[in-house]
């Protein structure tokens, strides 16, 4: 026979399970419930079609986001990933445009395909390479470290190109158009980055230090952590990143601008603190953030089937943000 000690002592424990579910499945629950009511509010929401255009368009904002999840993790912030992408764009496109050899007459200056992927993984690799040295070894924050990179690499893709690069070639924009097995490459390309940064969070030996390094600083430089090494590792690992996601969003719309990624990375970020990674480090998951992403991108898909202005949608998009950071914050507490 179970006392009344007993009963309030298992009602506590089923009550300590269910916070436990809804702060590990809560964002999930929230995804679903905005599907549900953008299919009643919207007719053409809850299309094959439609869907899929949701997911290739947060494909550029979350492979951003993947990097910025992992800087947050440490403690930090990259609010240069959208002029990097820019950046990392015009040079890619540069080295990809089409050429008319029947004038120039010179077949053997072909550039293969492999030579503006790397250009742009190149570019965003050492832009995340100089925020990490920059913030680790001259102790710069974060936050002034990546604010002076958003505007030299703004600057510099200025410079580099005035104009828009145009005339792609085919193997080029491929990347951001194909759709082989008619799923979209960006979504390809994006679960596969997902994936890989998921085992190296969980799987692997950096992983766990860049989680002690977000928990406690002290700590983990006195178990004989290399800090220097994990936050120069984490920052070129988001540049590289937004070179990645520079790469796909020029391919996809066909031309590299350097005005391409204006406001990504708030965007990144939103998606990464929505999804439960906590701006006090220490706390994140990747799965989290493309969720995340997903319940921006079903947002912004479903105001614009709404007919919702572009400020409203600013202004609700900015509310969630503020909303997921006091969340973040009571549950620190």
């Amino acid at each position: 026979m179970q006392t009344t000690t007993d009963v309030t002592e298992a009602r506590s424990v089923n009550r300590e399970r269910f916070n436990a579910f809804l702060r590990k499945y809560g964002i999930v629950l929230i995804l679903l419930g905005m599907l549900i009511a953008m299919t009643f509010l919207s007719p053409a929401f809850l299309t094959a079609r439609n869907l899929l255009n949701i997911v290739r368009q947060i494909s550029v904002m979350g492979l951003i986001a993947i990097g910025v999840t992992m800087v947050i993790i440490t403690g930090g912030i990259d609010l240069s990933s959208g002029s990097v992408l820019a950046l990392a764009a015009v040079v890619a496109t540069s080295l990809a445009q089409r050429l008319d050899w029947a004038e120039i007459k010179f077949p053997g200056l072909d550039v293969p395909v492999i030579v503006p992927i790397v250009a742009a993984l190149a570019v965003g690799a050492v832009c995340g390479l100089v925020n990490g040295s920059l913030i680790a070894r001259f102790k710069i924050p974060p936050f002034i470290a990546t604010l002076g990179m958003m505007t030299v690499a703004r600057g510099f893709a200025l410079i580099y190109s005035e104009r828009p690069v145009s005339g792609l070639k085919d193997s080029y924009t491929y990347i951001g158009q194909g759709e082989p097995f008619g799923i979209p490459v960006p979504i390809i390309i994006l679960a596969l980055v997902a994936l890989a940064a998921h085992i190296l969070l969980n799987n692997t030996r950096f992983g766990r230090h860049i989680y002690a390094l977000g928990g406690n600083e002290q700590a983990a430089r006195i178990s004989g952590i290399n800090i220097s090494r994990v936050k120069i590792g984490v920052y070129t690992i988001a540049g590289l990143l937004a070179g990645l996601s520079g790469l796909v969003l020029s391919s996809r719309i066909g031309s590299g601008q350097p005005g391409l990624g204006l406001g990504y990375e708030l965007d990144a970020i939103a998606s990464a603190v929505i999804g439960g990674t906590s701006l006090s480090g220490g706390i994140g998951t990747i799965w989290g953030t493309i969720v995340g992403a997903l319940i921006i991108g079903v947002l912004n898909n479903g105001l614009d089937l709404l007919n919702v202005s572009a400020y409203w949608q600013t202004i609700v998009k900015g509310s969630i943000i503020v909303i997921a950071v006091i969340i973040d914050e009571r549950k620190n507490r």
